[in-house]
């Protein structure tokens, strides 16, 4: 990884280099502030990349998701309305198969209840193969609601007026691009775009305070640069005059 640019515990080079070009590529295109790792307005996710311009008083701010894997790009991807109506689908299966599983597995009851209608059972105790792949999938379907909406979020709450997502030139397919969303694609050392985004209007408030959050994150990356810490910052303030 390029040692000017800095990265997460954990994350590839792959990744990081992803970037470094939307950071060189937004600079490029009129974003004179920038800042990877930028904390969101209004919901609890990071983005990759934020940048902010200003031409002729209309002011631009976007968003940069870099994706290397296609595993990934999915599980932020996450369509909230289409996974509820497969979720409900799931679950009226695993409710069918429940009842019949009670009717020709009476066995299955765990006793816990004075009265048998009220019994709960283990049906994992017989490996039913199709319970199993039902059970799973109500798992992962839940947990793409939860932890897989993204992409969907950070566009409902308009966190920005563009966004683009930021892959390598093998993983592109536009298919899987989130709705809105634009793509720059890695090619070499360079980005160019493969779809334009749509224009998400937003206020400037909300424009204001996404350049707010750039300018803390990069603030938090001169001080891990400038190995400055909490402490220090702690005592300098305890030192200073009474206003």
């Amino acid at each position: 990884m390029d040692p000017r640019v800095g990265g997460r515990r954990g994350e590839t080079e792959a990744h990081a280099l992803l970037k470094r070009l939307a950071l060189i590529w937004a600079q490029a295109n009129g974003y004179s502030a920038c800042a990877a790792e930028v904390t969101l307005p209004r919901c609890r996710y990071r983005a990759d990349v934020a940048a902010w311009r200003s031409r002729s008083a209309e002011i631009t701010t976007a968003i940069f998701e870099c994706k290397q894997a296609l595993s990934d790009l999915r599980r932020d991807n996450c369509c909230t309305s289409a996974t509820r109506a497969r979720f409900e689908i799931v679950q009226q299966r695993r409710q069918t198969l429940e009842r019949c599983l009670r009717v020709h597995y009476p066995t299955l009851r765990t006793g816990e209840s004075l009265f048998p209608e009220y019994d709960a059972h283990d049906f994992g105790a017989i490996g039913h193969r199709g319970y199993r792949r039902v059970t799973r999938e109500l798992a992962a379907l839940q947990n793409a609601l939860q932890d897989g909406t993204k992409f969907e979020c950070i566009t409902r709450y308009r966190c920005a007026n563009l966004f683009y997502l930021v892959v390598p030139a093998e993983l592109y397919r536009e298919r899987e691009l989130p709705v809105g969303w634009g793509a720059l694609v890695q090619s070499d050392d360079t980005l160019h775009v493969a779809q334009k985004p749509t224009w998400h209007e937003n206020s400037p408030a909300a424009r204001i305070h996404i350049l707010q959050r750039i300018a803390a994150a990069g603030t938090r990356e001169f001080n891990r640069r400038a190995s400055i810490t909490r402490d220090e910052i702690d005592r300098a303030r305890e030192l200073r005059p009474i206003d």
